[in-house]
């Protein structure tokens, strides 16, 4: 008895130990260990899928669509050329991009609700696309369609920003990235708010509650200052920032370093420039 509550403080304490350094690698490495897991748990998910390997992507889908992913693999791989040599980044490992069969079926791999409704949507280092029959009409060219409205080069672009960063980013500054890219190389741009009379969100709005904004006008001004900024700094200084932010900077530093401003300084300035 006396041996067992001398040993028991001794356990405790390792297993104490254990978990603060398992938590310690793990933030270190959260990216890598969620990635993993996600990774494993999409694999089970879909083992009922079919599977084909293009030379970066490694597309899963259902029978159903088997018709259809020639036009995906090509697309996959022109967004892969045409966004890494924009970004000026190209990932170490093949994407796995998987093509759900309907909207249900993809809001369920995310734990949505069933009317939840999206065209492709990126996490953890995996491209989900809804099938582009249940979004492209039968009478149109749905090729041409698909690589000009499609989601494929704008959630490669989050896999790049994922990548480059580290997971160290905000999501409007990712989002407007990806509509940037999206935009200069397929020409295809959400269609403006109804109504352009609103006052700018700050950006700690963007950052803390980006899905309860009005979500046509956070993703319209995540695109207006992505272009702000490249208007007045250049191109060159947007993919500066995602290094900084790659290399632990916060995005603070990461803009001083960049571009010689503060966020505090940018933020003044784009909104001066929606006067």
């Amino acid at each position: 008895m006396n041996a067992f509550k001398s040993a028991a403080p001794y356990k405790s304490g390792a297993l104490l130990l254990i978990v603060l350094l398992l938590v310690v690698l793990i933030s270190r490495h959260s990216q890598t260990v969620v990635r993993a897991w996600v990774a494993q748990e999409t694999s089970w998910k879909t083992a009922h899928f079919m599977q084909k390997d293009s030379e970066h992507f490694q597309i899963r889908y259902s029978v159903v669509d088997g018709d259809y992913i020639k036009v995906i693999e090509d697309t996959a791989e022109d967004a892969y050329i045409k966004v890494s040599d924009l970004i000026g980044y190209e990932p170490d490992e093949k994407t796995t991009i998987i093509v759900y069969p309907d909207s249900a079926s993809l809001a369920k791999s995310f734990g949505w609700e069933k009317d939840e409704k999206a065209m492709g949507v990126y996490w953890a280092g995996t491209i989900r696309l809804l099938s582009p029959q249940q979004w492209i009409g039968p009478s149109e060219d749905w090729p041409a369609v698909f690589v000009r409205e499609g989601p494929v080069y704008h959630e490669f672009a989050h896999l790049l920003v994922d990548d480059i960063t580290g997971g160290n980013y905000s999501r409007w500054f990712t989002e407007g990235i990806a509509q940037y890219v999206e935009k200069k190389i397929t020409g295809f741009e959400f269609a403006e708010p109804v109504s352009q009379e609103y006052s700018a969100y700050t950006f700690k709005q963007m950052e803390k509650n980006f899905d309860e904004l009005d979500q046509k006008l956070a993703y319209r001004q995540s695109l207006q200052a992505i272009e702000f900024m490249i208007d007045e700094y250049g191109e060159e200084s947007v993919w500066k920032i995602l290094n900084y932010l790659g290399q632990g900077y916060s995005m603070d530093d990461a803009l001083i370093k960049s571009i010689g401003i503060d966020y505090r300084m940018l933020e003044q300035e784009f909104v001066h420039s929606l006067k």
